[in-house]
């Protein structure tokens, strides 16, 4: 079979590799969509490695013993491989699972491996492009909003416009809420502003926060959501939400930064919490939004045929899209 592979600096390819075995209650699956993320890093920065990818869609081609989906099943490939024992796995938030099996297969291939029981069914007349959005283009958002509680009634600040950013535009207008975003890439202002948000902030604007205060008459948004990683972009939603508000964060930020205690928690009264992904269970009111917001169109800007994976890579490291989309068997 074919894998997506960075050989170099910005030098990528296909190469060939053996196809998967099976465990017990796994199943293989053949890829028809891979979305891709942050790879394009890797890419620019020449790790080289032929393990891409963390978000597919495809169709069930071989079920092992014990397997609880069958031949012919289209499924979302669910992220990880948990242990599906513990009390986190059984409740549905397996993302949070300590005990992560010893074992990783790419996306960016034509065929996978995985425990049956992270395969999500895809309901009929949903593409596997579309699908493949649950994973990294409107799982993140999906879940934080849950835990944020937003609805018709709130007002969400949401913080770089990536793919996870616009993404969360897409989640946060079908469930009718407002949205100031914060977001300097002129290409993403565009899109985001035909996905009809009205107020989009330029983070290097020295009086952001006053700005956004200004759209919510002097008190702040209700929540934010955090989508691009960067620290100033922590301390903008921290003084920008209002008091008693609540903000989540999904950008992966392995730097350090800074939180005041008593000002920022004690005194305001803010919540501050981490959201990776979302718990299983709400897998069939992700497809509901899939379904039925229009927006989910504007978020797919680019697909290519994995045979241009070099190609789809360039693309990618030039910030300028939204979700790119691979097609392995083309």
């Amino acid at each position: 079979m074919k894998i997506a592979a960075i050989t170099g600096v910005r030098q990528a390819k296909l190469i060939e590799k053996d196809k998967p075995s099976l465990q017990e209650g796994w199943a293989l699956v053949k890829v028809h969509a891979a979305p891709m993320c942050a790879e394009y890093k890797a890419f620019v920065g020449g790790h080289a490695s032929d393990c891409l990818g963390h978000e597919a869609a495809g169709e069930v081609v071989e079920a092992a013993p014990g397997s609880k989906v069958k031949v012919g099943d289209r499924v979302v490939v669910m992220p990880q491989y948990p242990c599906g024992k513990c009390e986190l796995c059984l409740v549905g938030d397996y993302i949070y699972c300590e005990h992560n099996l010893p074992h990783y297969e790419p996306t960016m291939t034509q065929y996978l491996s995985k425990p049956s029981w992270l395969l999500a069914k895809i309901p009929d007349g949903i593409s596997y492009e579309k699908a493949s959005l649950a994973c990294c283009g409107l799982g993140p958002s999906h879940g934080a909003f849950n835990k944020l509680g937003v609805d018709a009634f709130t007002t969400v600040l949401i913080t770089g416009l990536g793919p996870v950013g616009l993404g969360a535009i897409v989640n946060a207008r079908f469930r009718g809420a407002r949205v100031i975003a914060v977001e300097s890439n002129e290409y993403r202002v565009e899109l985001a502003r035909r996905m009809g948000v009205e107020h989009i902030i330029d983070p290097r604007d020295p009086d952001a926060v006053s700005r956004i205060k200004a759209l919510t008459g002097g008190k702040g948004p209700d929540c934010g959501l955090e989508c691009s990683g960067a620290v100033p972009a922590h301390r903008l939603q921290i003084d920008a939400v209002k008091r008693q508000g609540k903000i989540a964060f999904v950008g992966e930020c392995f730097a350090e930064t800074t939180i005041k205690i008593s000002d920022d928690l004690l005194r305001k009264g803010i919540s501050l919490i981490g959201s990776w992904h979302y718990n299983l269970n709400e897998f069939p009111y992700l497809m509901k939004v899939i379904e039925q917001s229009p927006l989910t169109d504007l978020l797919v800007t680019h697909t290519y045929p994995m045979s241009q994976i070099q190609e789809a890579f360039e693309e990618s490291s030039k910030q300028l899209s939204g979700k790119i989309i691979l097609k392995p068997w083309e």
